[in-house]
């Protein structure tokens, strides 16, 4: 009896846990994933061909263009505008049968993959990306062989398309192969990167670059930068330097290419003009160069111009004229020796004008002498 009755707690805790299965599947509805531009069928969860259904998406009737056949929907030529939640209800009491969240997308296509090492000789990363959207999740594989051998993987932290892993080994020729996949719900694909060590070594930029004008010099500027904080032994695997400088006026760059120091002199400055400056990094070996540093900007010296004093206009400057007195002539007993006298007259201002008197000329003289003889004719004629 006690069999029994646990046989039949049984069947029933069975019968709820199905029945709230089916239920909490048709309110959180099911994923459906569809390729783009093509024809899609929705199906209204395990109902006869003959049962009679609607359908609506998001809440709301289905305007897009469709057609039914018994509790199918069927969508034509399917877009990004055709994802939602769709719901599809038995006729005539209206009780939801089922919910089918739709979610349209592309297969994904070979992954574009990039392989780099910035931390020689303690490893490298490499990173890819789909030249084209999916529009849907997509997971990736990756898989690295060295010397047939695979090679530890760790996942990047914070970029999720990237990937790091340790040299086995050092300065060997023997290729690397990095094998990326990638998959989502409507495919998948693969790119196969194989490379040597020497080809991926790239350093990062130098860090903390400066541009000093050097005083009393025109036309030099003191650069000095430090190695980037990510190459881990630059002692024993030594960087050399590529300095490019331009004054802003020009568009031509200059270029000095130096050993492992991480200083020097501009010494062609042009005087006054402000320079742009940038440096690159690469190990002197092997590997390529790093990309340009953040670019400083800095003017040679320039003297300060000499102070200039102005005075106002109720400010006259002075003439001091020195008087000299005469050596007495030998002989005269004079007690005061010769002395010297100083006096100052004020300029007039350049502002203040000038009364001038009218002038008297020779034609003003002739007419006061003819005048009389002129008036005695005028009346001898009258």
């Amino acid at each position: 009896m006690a069999n029994l009755v646990t046989s039949l707690c049984c069947v029933v805790v069975a019968a709820v846990v199905v029945a709230y299965a089916q239920r909490r599947s048709q309110l959180v509805g099911r994923n459906q994933y569809e390729p783009m531009y093509t024809e899609v069928v929705l199906r209204c969860g395990s109902l006869d061909s003959n049962a009679s259904v609607s359908w609506k998406v998001n809440g709301t009737d289905v305007r897009a263009q469709h057609r039914q056949l018994g509790p199918k929907l069927i969508l034509t030529q399917v877009t990004l505008s055709h994802n939602g939640l769709y719901s599809c209800f038995q006729n005539p009491n209206g009780e939801r049968r089922d919910t089918i969240l739709l979610h349209v997308g592309i297969r994904p296509r070979e992954p574009s993959v990039t392989c780099r090492s910035n931390t020689y000789p303690k490893g490298f990363y490499c990173s890819w990306h789909q030249l084209y959207p999916t529009y849907i999740p997509t997971s990736y594989e990756v898989d690295v062989v060295h010397n047939q051998k695979s090679l530890e993987v760790q996942k990047d932290a914070v970029h999720k398309n990237r990937c790091h892993v340790r040299f086995p080994e050092v300065f060997s020729s023997s290729p690397y192969k990095v094998n990326v996949t990638a998959i989502n719900a409507l495919g998948r694909a693969s790119t196969l990167y194989s490379f040597e060590e020497s080809n991926i070594v790239k350093p990062d930029p130098p860090e903390r670059v400066t541009a000093t004008p050097i005083r009393f010099n025109a036309r030099r500027l003191e650069v000095t930068w430090q190695s980037p904080a990510t190459w881990p032994d630059v002692d024993n695997f030594p960087l050399k330097y590529f300095l490019r400088y331009r004054p802003l006026i020009r568009d031509t760059w200059q270029h000095v290419e130096l050993s492992d120091s991480t200083a020097h002199t501009i010494t062609d400055a042009i005087a006054g003009k402000e320079y742009i400056i940038q440096v690159a990094a690469k190990d002197t070996e092997i590997g390529t160069w790093s990309d340009w540093s953040v670019a400083v900007h800095a003017t040679p010296w320039i003297e300060d111009p000499s102070p200039i004093t102005s005075t106002t206009d109720g400010d006259f400057p002075t003439v001091t004229a020195v008087i000299h007195s005469k050596t007495p002539p030998s002989g005269q007993n004079i007690s005061a020796s010769p002395r010297h006298e100083t006096k100052t007259s004020p300029i007039p201002s350049s502002n203040a004008p000038q009364k001038a008197e009218p002038p008297v000329g020779r034609a003003a003289r002739l007419l006061t002498f003819f005048s009389p003889l002129l008036l005695g004719m005028l009346l001898l004629l009258m």
